[in-house]
């Protein structure tokens, strides 16, 4: 794949993301957390429960944490695991 040339405007872009990307992950739990106490069927929750696992691993969420929350499918749970990560004290 060739290297792209970015301007200096769209670097600094680009570089601020990654650097805030921990920060955004979190959010997206968190609406995670909103679409789960909403939905309607079993198949949505499925795949909501499928999309937190991953997104709690890719923040480097320890496995047993992740599995006692996301195998419970205990939304309270993720709520109070995402307030801790929010935090920086998860793990």
């Amino acid at each position: 794949m060739a290297k792209q040339d970015l301007s200096r405007h769209q670097e600094g872009i680009v570089k601020r993301y990654y650097q805030h990307h921990d920060t955004i992950q979190v959010g997206k739990l968190g609406e995670l957390v909103s679409e789960l106490w909403l939905a309607e069927s079993d198949a949505a929750r499925g795949k909501l429960w499928k999309k937190a696992r991953t997104a709690l691993t890719r923040l480097g969420v320890k496995e047993e944490r992740v599995a006692a929350v996301c195998d419970a499918q205990d939304a309270e749970g993720l709520a109070k695991l995402i307030k801790a990560l929010e935090a920086g004290r998860a793990g």
